[in-house]
Formats: structure tokens, sequence, C-alpha cells
């Protein structure tokens, strides 16, 4: 009898601790500052031609009551806000996996499946995510739609790893290792012995907004200030300002980290865009 009941029950697979990592479709020089204004610790590695990999070193979803879905959203928000860079957000935990995309002020898009595999989301999610990122419409887009499809083979981690082989294809190449479905700790020692990776640190905001004008100074339009010396800076900085303000509020009404960071990168945004087109009159 206790045989066979041993015989009859395996345990199961240990359910997958949260973690999470952030793709930037921009090279690294460019996501630098702006990621250091997310005032958490990161790992920056190149992930392919013009993309970006974070790496957070802390877990602040393991603290505070706060889902890891939901720092991740705040986080690639507050990055692709005023950016002209999409940013997607790759998340799991013991229930779930899936992404977040922000691309400026653009409602975020994203899709969930459940620890076993099964979709959780709207189809019609996938395929913007796909026209978003300039996928193919015909060989992206059937693949994409294979994983919004039953699938007993495939858990979380198997549907992530199946969105990232559609990525590859748009230029997406994580180091080996860095992998959805990994620990944190895991992906955070990978990150450090990658060829040309940076620690971004907070430095307070004196330090970054002048690591961000340094970059005008040189010629090089920042990542939060693209359209500086033209006119639709002004009306950029403004409107980063009015949805700043709200976004703060709403974050600290609800005491989520990651909106707090959402609001503020994007008061922080509108203030530097303010100052440097008052400092720099249009002829």
């Amino acid at each position: 009898m206790s045989t066979e009941r041993s015989q009859g029950s395996r345990d199961p697979r240990p359910a997958p601790a949260p973690g999470a990592l952030l793709l930037c479709r921009a090279d690294p020089d460019s996501v630098a500052p702006v990621a250091q204004l997310l005032r958490e610790r990161m790992l920056l590695v190149p992930a392919g031609p013009q993309w970006t990999a974070l790496v957070p070193e802390g877990k602040p979803w393991s603290h505070g009551g706060e889902l890891v879905d939901r720092v991740l959203t705040g986080w690639a928000t507050a990055l692709a806000v005023g950016v002209p860079w999409p940013v997607l957000a790759l998340w799991w935990d013991a229930d779930r996996g899936g992404y977040t995309l922000a691309a400026g002020f653009r409602r975020t898009v994203g899709y969930v499946w459940l620890a076993d595999g099964t979709p959780a989301g709207e189809d019609e999610a996938m395929r913007t995510f796909a026209a978003r990122l300039g996928l193919d419409p015909v060989l992206d887009a059937e693949s994409l739609d294979h994983l919004t499809k039953p699938d007993p083979a495939a858990d979380a981690r198997a549907r992530l790893l199946g969105l990232l082989a559609v990525l590859a294809r748009a230029g997406v190449s994580l180091p080996a290792g860095l992998t959805p479905g990994e620990p944190a700790d895991r992906l955070r020692e990978v990150a450090r012995v990658q060829p040309g990776v940076q620690r971004i640190e907070w430095t307070g905001w004196r330090g970054a907004v002048r690591t961000e004008l340094d970059a005008l100074e040189r010629g090089r339009l920042g990542p939060w200030l693209p359209w500086a010396g033209t006119p639709r800076a002004r009306a950029l900085a403004t409107a980063q300002l009015l949805a700043g303000l709200p976004l703060t509020a709403w974050g600290l009404h609800r005491r989520s980290p990651g909106w707090l960071v959402a609001g503020g990168l994007l008061i922080a945004h509108g203030t530097l865009g303010l100052l440097y087109d008052l400092a720099h009159p249009r002829d």
C-alpha cells in the first residue's frame, strides 16, 4: 500500500522564485542614464544589436507586499516615458509568468500565462505587442499566436522562452544563463561576469541631471530629451509634468513603489525638459 502511494506520487517540480528582466530597445549608453533614475541597483548588459538588458540586483517584490508584475510594470512605464524606444519587462513567480511592453505615453500592453502555461491574456494584446515592436506580420505573428493557444507540454517558462525566440528575429540575444524562470540571484551572478556589464546605482538627482546635461552638451541628444531644440520639446515636458503629478499621488495612495518611481521620473523628465528649453531658447 505504502509502496503504491510512493510510486503514484512524485515530488512536484519546485515553484520558481520571483524574478524579472528588463529589455530596452536601445544601446547601453542611451539606457544607462535613464535606468539610474529608477533609484534601484541594476546590472546593465548588452543583449544584441540595439538591445540592452537590465537585471535588478535587489528584489523589491519580496517585501512590502508588492507583486513582481506590478513592480516591473511601474519600472517599464517609467523607463519608456519620454524616450524614443520601447521597454519590455519579463517577469515570473510561483503562480504566473508574463510580459509588459511600455512605449512612450501609450497604454502598456501585456500577456500572462499561468504557471502550467495556460494562456490567461487577450489575443489582441499579443497583436498590439507585435505591431509596436515592428515584428513580421506573418511569420512572427503566427509564432506569437501559437503562444496564446493551449499546450500541455509548455509551462510559463517555456512560453517566455518562446517569446524570446520570436524576439531573436528582431535582434534580441540574451547572454547564456540570463533566462526567464531562473532565480533572481542566479540572474545577478550571470550578469556580473558578462563583457561590457555596467553597474547602475543611484547617485542623487544632481548627478543624474548632470549626466544627462553632459550628453546634451556633447551634441548627443539624451534619452530624456529626444526633441530638444524643437517646438515639440516644451509640449512634451509639460505633458510629462501633468502626467507625473497624479501618478505620484496614485502611487502614494496605493503605497506602490513601482508607480511612485514612474511618477517621479515623469516629473523629473518634465522639469529637466522645461529647464533646458528655457536655458536654450529657440531663435
